[in-house]
């Protein structure tokens, strides 16, 4: 496995870029992200993940450890492939796409290009924990409590109430019952406030 290139860089695109290293040269995919912390550099270092395909074998390369790891939590992700994820990468700040994961914000993810409402609900599915574990989370409940809202206010809305009443439910709801974090309830209460 390659697991870094430290060299000079030949060519640098928006989508990949030559690096040579000892006279090697290596085609590296990145995502604008990486493009954009190294366009100003004449040599440097990627991390690569290295994908070994039938039809080939290509090189992902990324200029923050953070962006690399979560490249490969994408892909594991059933449906989600190598040019996707980067697409992902491309559209969003690595701690913007995590936070968008850990936060259940199907809404932030649809807005990247080839990903659809199926797909934003299995990355959250798949991901969300993983995203909460490694500390994405700023404050103790802070994503977990936008997502249970979130939650909450589509299936008030689900059930046929207006956006706008079910929010001022939920609103008076946290403020009988700030630490409860069970949806269930949430929703229980915010429907004896409408």
């Amino acid at each position: 496995m390659i697991a870094s290139l430290t060299g000079s860089f030949v060519l640098k695109t928006p989508s990949y870029i030559h690096i040579n290293v000892h006279g090697v040269g290596y085609e590296v995919q990145i995502s604008l992200n990486t493009y954009s912390k190294i366009q100003d550099l004449k040599e440097g270092t990627v991390l690569t993940h290295l994908q070994i395909k039938e039809d080939g074998h290509t090189l992902f390369g990324f200029a923050e450890l953070a962006e690399k790891e979560l490249f490969v939590q994408l892909i594991n992700v059933n449906g989600v492939g190598a040019s996707t994820a980067r697409m992902m990468l491309s559209s969003m700040q690595p701690a913007e796409l995590r936070s968008a994961i850990a936060s259940g914000n199907t809404g932030a993810l649809e807005k990247i290009k080839g990903i659809g409402r199926k797909s934003a609900e299995r990355l959250i599915l798949e991901l969300r924990e993983k995203m909460v574990k490694a500390g994405v989370e700023s404050t103790s409940h802070g994503f977990i409590r936008n997502s249970l809202e979130n939650d909450a206010l589509n299936a008030l809305m689900a059930l046929g109430i207006q956006k706008n009443t079910a929010e001022a439910a939920l609103k008076k709801t946290r403020a009988h019952a700030p630490e409860d974090n069970v949806l269930e309830s949430i929703i229980k209460k915010s429907l004896q406030f409408i």
